[in-house]
């Protein structure tokens, strides 16, 4: 890549992407240290057994090669070359060996199985013999450099410069890998995209610094059509807005604004002019008000009925660029008699650079950053200077991307811990989705991040801080597909009630249940069975809860009769794997199978038959139909897993509402599992889930654990999955201890060598 990259004749260095001098190659002191971090990768103790691997060799070949033998290879698979004495030699069969069996799926139901107790003799020597080889072969994977996502982009830009706006929309929407969409391996660079964050970066300087443009511009809030009418045409302003406006308002809407300046605005009420008496129409169905607005992030709202739309106009009469906290965050000196320009314009972006950067910058990185602002400088002023070395830290690939550096004459292949200043990265782009602030980059760069007590307290503390609430936006939105919710259209014949209020108070219920698990360091158990949730009037009264009103959410006590409580008894989960008319035994069946088990089934096959709702002209219910679907052998041997999981939440239409028949026949929430437990409803779901705690936990753990890595785990990382697990058990399961065990894992603190 060229060093400059040229924009209206702006030279815009791009800084060379160099990273911080590798350190010693780890010694085996140094890797006892790190192993005493990371929680004991051993599973938990359990009555001796007399078999030995041969016996367990020997009990798979009795009970697996009529299917994955050398000939048919079934699932690609064949036990009989598998030396029980070396497993590191087939890892990966291995692992997946041990995750069908431990979930009873193999062998298979109907064919000959060994007693339980010797299969789950079987499951505890293989996991123990897997993480006992992991402890003594540590294999922390590679870690590919990667840059920030668009959500990461605005974050850093919000901490680096106090600067409060969402630039999300001005870039274009990341993909997506292994579910989330901060995964190293997709997020690719292209010459549109650089250009994009050149232009953003652009942006972003000029109204952090006050320099942005000084001509007139309109800024429009569509207010949701349902906020202002039910969609049929009926009025429904009998309700608050929101929590930004007056308490006895009814109708209107808020919304976030950013005034570039000092100035005079123009604020635009436009009025849906159908729910009018002609005595209220004038010319141009539009209501307007001048006032002085202080630069800086703003409140826009308004309280009065019937309003479709809010414009702000301006700036006019511009006073100035206004003593933003942006400004205050940059200008941390002046030139004065004492200081010259270059010297204090030296002192800043030093320290923008050491922030970006996270890490300490030297002359050679500042150096280039002072030529664009000497370039900026002239012909203008220090503050139009100042601006084009921001803009030139903001589009620096040392601020773009985060990349590890490997020790000097590191051996291909050869582990070895990261660096405190990368693990500080790792950390709060894992919790925050951010760079890190001075507490965590001081430590870092002092060298204590890594020792055990120094971390534990770091991650306590930015688990407290209001910015972990990116863990609930970033994590929790794409694990529990809450950033669907927004494109869900539930039919408005069938759900007349439903509304933008209702979708946005699914969606805060459940934000606010998973940070307060978080926060309150409550047992992730609480994600399938908690007797508690967070409601605002609107969403309690879709649930049946008495006694709640306002707009305000707040935690409540959930009555057994309510058949609410954990994640599946929550309107977002339920109304995104719903269709826009009716439920779906499939959808619901997979998520749980997926996001609660880590138990996919297979994608289905081409060219599957839609379910036929009727028959005979008579209307078939969900159960009815599938029976039918089920009859083909090709279909029922994944819906027989996914079905019965399905079928327990059918008490819950398409919008998460309780009900007790449709189609003209009572609800039958009844289930048979595989392996032929029966159970019914949400409650008989929740105990089976319980029932497998370890699972979920395990399931959860691997999501978290991709997130935080930004990469698939990987058979080689499921020791570590569950070490975290067998820490977790001990403190009941509680969210912080399984956090704080994948930062003390592995495969989060310790680095292996490319090989090419």
């Amino acid at each position: 890549m060229s060093p400059f990259i040229r924009r209206s004749g702006l030279a815009v260095c791009v800084i060379a992407l160099l990273g911080a001098a590798g350190t010693a190659l780890l010694s085996n002191a140094v890797a006892e240290t790190v192993a005493s971090n990371a929680p004991v990768a051993a599973a938990p103790s359990s009555a001796a057994s007399a078999a030995t691997p041969a016996d367990h060799k020997k009990m798979l070949m009795q009970y697996c090669t009529a299917c994955h033998n050398d000939k048919l290879k079934t699932a690609g698979m064949s036990v009989v070359p598998l030396d029980a004495n070396n497993l590191q030699a087939n890892q990966a069969t291995w692992e997946k060996i041990l995750r069908r069996v431990s979930l009873g799926e193999m062998p298979l139901r109907g064919a000959p199985r060994p007693p339980k107790e010797k299969l789950q003799d079987f499951t505890n020597w293989l996991a123990a013999s897997l993480d006992t080889q992991a402890a003594a072969n540590p294999n922390p994977g590679h870690a590919t450099m990667r840059r920030m996502n668009r959500t990461e982009y605005a974050n850093a830009v919000r901490d680096l410069l106090a600067l409060d706006v969402d630039f999300t929309k001005d870039m274009p929407a990341d993909d997506t890998g292994y579910g989330f969409d901060n995964i190293a391996d997709v997020l690719t660079v292209s010459p549109t995209l650089m250009d994009r964050y050149i232009t953003v970066a652009g942006k972003i300087s000029r109204i952090a610094t006050g320099q942005a443009s000084r001509r007139t511009i309109t800024t429009d809030y569509k207010v949701p059509k349902d906020l202002f009418t039910n969609g049929f045409g009926v009025a429904a302003y009998n309700e608050r807005a929101g929590d930004d406006l007056p308490l006895d308002s009814r109708g209107g809407g808020a919304f976030k604004f950013y005034a570039p300046s000092d100035a005079t605005y123009t604020i635009q009420l436009y009025l849906n002019a159908g729910t009018q008496t002609e005595s209220e129409i004038d010319a141009n169905n539009r209501y307007e008000v001048k006032t002085f607005l202080k630069a800086g992030p703003r409140i826009i709202g308004a309280s009065f009925p019937r309003v479709m739309q809010i414009s702000v106009v301006g700036p006019f009469d511009i006073k100035g660029p206004g003593d933003t906290a942006s400004r205050r965050k940059i200008f941390i000196c002046r030139p004065s008699a004492s200081l010259s320009e270059t010297a204090c314009a030296n002192t800043i972006l030093s320290n923008l650079a050491r922030h970006a950067y996270r890490r300490p910058v030297s002359q050679v990185d500042v150096a280039p950053l002072m030529k664009i602002y000497a370039e900026g400088r002239k012909g203008a002023d220090f503050d139009h200077g100042v601006e084009a070395g921001l803009e030139a830290v903001l589009v620096s690939p040392s601020f773009l991307f985060m990349r590890e550096s490997d020790p000097t004459k590191s051996a291909p292949g050869a582990v070895h811990r990261i660096s405190d200043l990368e693990l500080a990265t790792r950390l709060s782009f894992f919790l925050w989705s951010s760079v890190p602030d001075d507490a965590l980059l001081n430590t870092a760069q002092a060298g204590q991040l890594h020792k055990p007590a120094v971390l534990k307290a770091q991650v306590a503390r930015m688990l407290a801080d209001p910015k972990s609430r990116a863990l609930t936006q970033n994590f929790a939105g794409q694990w529990l597909y809450l950033r669907r919710l927004e494109y869900q259209k539930p039919d408005r014949r069938a759900f007349p009630d439903f509304d933008v209020r209702l979708r946005n108070a699914m969606q805060t219920e459940t934000e606010m249940f998973f940070d307060g698990v978080v926060r309150d360091n409550h047992s992730a158990l609480d994600f399938l069975d908690a007797n508690y949730t967070y409601v605002n009037q609107r969403l309690a009264e879709h649930y049946g809860i008495p006694g709640v009103y306002g707009t305000t959410f707040r935690k409540v006590e959930l009555d057994p009769a309510l058949h609410r409580g954990g994640l599946l008894g929550q309107g977002s989960v339920l109304t995104v794997t719903s269709y826009n008319n009716r439920t779906s035994v499939v959808l619901r069946g997979k998520w749980i199978l997926e996001n609660i088990l880590a138990a996919a089934p297979p994608p289905p096959p081409p060219n599957v038959p839609t379910l036929n709702e009727a028959k005979n002209g008579k209307a078939m219910t969900i159960r009815q139909q599938m029976e039918v679907h089920r009859a083909n052998p090709v279909c029922a041997s994944c819906h027989t897993k996914m079905d019965p999981l399905g079928f327990s939440l059918e008490n819950y239409d398409a919008v998460g509402k309780w009900r007790v028949g449709y189609a003209g026949s009572v609800v039958d929430a009844s289930a048979v599992l595989p392996d032929g437990t029966k159970f019914e409803g949400p409650k008989g779901l929740q105990s089976i889930l319980l029932s497998r705690k370890d699972q979920f936990v395990e399931a959860l753990t691997e999501r978290l654990m991709t997130y935080a890595l930004a990469r698939g785990v990987e058979s080689y990382d499921m020791p570590a999955v569950r070490a975290v697990r067998y820490q977790a058990a001990k403190d009941s399961y509680r969210m912080q201890m399984i956090i704080l065990g994948i930062v003390q894992s592995v495969p989060f603190q310790m680095r292996r060598t490319p090989t090419t």
